[in-house]
């Protein structure tokens, strides 16, 4: 059965199916602290998600020397891994996987996270299987650069018109844009809604049921 509209759905990852986004604000808070640097503000550290590592990092602690941002990386990682246990997926986003996955539609990761960490979050047991292709930013160009959705739609052989991109954040949007590709934004991660109008989503879900919804009617 043909998918209605998007053959590739492409998900950010944090705070659009993982909610992690204040446990990442805390660990770039931490690392900064760590390294005697003054801590990032909530809104600082928050804004950064969904860029790669060091690019984060460094517009998140502006005044350190690009010398040292592999050292601030280490930390970052230090405080992450310690406690990503602490985080799960959104209350019904593998609901939501698995009926898109039964429409046949591709499901892929477009994500700020290195290799390693994608790779540790997609162990759970009950992910196995339903995301068909992954890009993350340390294996190719970090978001807003289309890049991740120019090589996932070569994989796949999609279209731009055929591929929706979803994600919490202006980085997110700004990337599906740059690719020429449609968009989603949900309301419940790192940034702020009110700002996404400018880069013309289709829709904005405030929860992941009405995400699920929407994509059944929609996509």
């Amino acid at each position: 059965m043909r998918p209605q509209r998007f053959d590739l759905i492409a998900f950010d990852w944090d705070g659009t199916l993982f909610d992690s986004t204040a446990l990442i604000t805390r660990c770039i808070q931490a690392a900064a602290v760590d390294l005697g640097l003054e801590r990032p503000s909530d809104a600082d550290a928050s804004y950064v998600i969904g860029m790669g590592l060091q690019e984060a990092l460094a517009h998140a602690v502006p005044g350190l020397a690009p010398a040292r941002y592999p050292e601030l990386g280490l930390r970052y990682r230090h405080h992450y891994f310690a406690a990503q246990h602490e985080v799960t997926l959104f209350k019904g986003t593998l609901e939501m996987l698995a009926a898109l996955k039964a429409r046949h539609h591709w499901l892929t990761v477009a994500t700020g996270k290195s290799r390693r960490g994608l790779d540790e979050a997609l162990k759970v047991v009950e992910l196995q299987g339903l995301f068909d292709g992954s890009r993350t930013a340390d294996e190719t160009a970090g978001k807003p650069h289309p890049q991740m959705l120019h090589e996932l739609m070569r994989e796949f052989g999609a279209e731009p018109e055929r591929t929706l991109m979803i994600g919490d954040t202006s980085h997110d949007l700004q990337m599906a844009l740059n690719a020429g590709t449609a968009s989603v934004g949900v309301s419940y991660g790192a940034h702020d809604h009110q700002t996404f109008e400018a880069f013309k989503p289709l829709h904005i879900a405030h929860s992941v049921p009405e995400l699920h919804d929407w994509l059944i009617k929609n996509a």
